[in-house]
């Protein structure tokens, strides 16, 4: 893994444009989508303004929890960072091959097997096919799905699909991990085992950004976080300032009680630190 591995932005805004500006409607579905704010860009077009002023510097070694309410501008973050997005003010500058895991379905092709979905998703995650030829016996007894990765996609139930996807995405060595997560329909004793393997995923990556509405999730595979309000930076500092702040004191209480049991070791509130100082700024 390089020391080259870095996440910087400056001044960064991610601004989507109405050219219908008339349209009340059309306004309040992107409005909607983006959660952001309705304006006005330098060339006077009217624009949801789903990303301002967005400053940050991260470096190896970094797992830093994103919390926010839907449509705060989470999900849109973790596309600038992967460049799937452009900031249309400000700068993005990504050191580092990025793994961008937002949905566990894309990628997947529902008319193939579940052995060729899984050299596929590889693929689209940054993999080569030698990689994950290397992979796919592993991710196979992962699966626990036996048979049925000679069977094609659509014949898989929701959990299952999720299963294998769960399989790939964690059986990668990403430099760069932006993780929103989408695990759902799973049995409890599976997403247990999912937990643990995302987990040592966390551990071979150089940078982590975790997008999550699980608190004890993100007190697990994070030592930092950013809350997003309305497409801004709000608040950052260590997962159990940031929680309480955004969730008051019983999710706070929570994560406390998480960090003590794992172990770890935080700043106290307060404590002077380069990397869980916190800054407010205004709303």
């Amino acid at each position: 893994m390089t020391s080259q591995v870095s996440i910087e932005t400056h001044q960064a805004w991610v601004e989507f444009p109405i050219f219908d500006a008339k349209s009340r409607s059309l306004k309040k579905a992107f409005l909607g989508k983006a959660g952001g704010a309705i304006g006005r860009n330098q060339s006077d077009v009217v624009v949801v303004e789903a990303l301002r002023d967005i400053n940050l510097a991260l470096k190896e070694g970094d797992r830093v929890g994103l919390v926010g309410h839907n449509g705060a501008g989470k999900s849109t973050l973790l596309r600038l960072l992967s460049g799937i997005y452009e900031p249309s003010r400000g700068s993005a500058r990504i050191r580092g091959r990025v793994a961008p895991v937002f949905d566990l379905g894309v990628g997947m092709d529902p008319e193939i097997s579940g052995y060729e979905n899984i050299i596929i998703r590889g693929l689209f995650l940054g993999q080569t096919r030698k990689q994950m030829l290397s992979k796919i016996e592993e991710i196979a007894d992962f699966t626990e799905l036996g048979e049925y990765l000679s069977m094609p996609l659509r014949t898989y139930s929701t959990g299952m699909r999720v299963r294998l996807a769960m399989g790939v995405v964690t059986s990668i060595d990403p430099e760069i991990l932006l993780l929103d997560e989408g695990i759902g329909a799973v049995d409890a004793e599976f997403m247990k085992k999912a937990r643990l393997r995302l987990q040592e995923l966390v551990a071979r990556s150089g940078i982590l950004v975790f997008a999550s509405h699980s608190n004890e999730f993100l007190a697990q595979l994070c030592d930092s976080a950013l809350w997003i309000d309305h497409g801004q930076i709000r608040l950052r500092g260590g997962i159990e300032e940031v929680v309480r702040a955004y969730e008051g004191p019983e999710a706070g209480n929570h994560v406390a009680t998480v960090l003590r049991e794992l172990g770890a070791e935080r700043p106290a509130h307060g404590e002077k630190s380069d990397e869980r100082e916190l800054e407010r700024n205004p709303t």
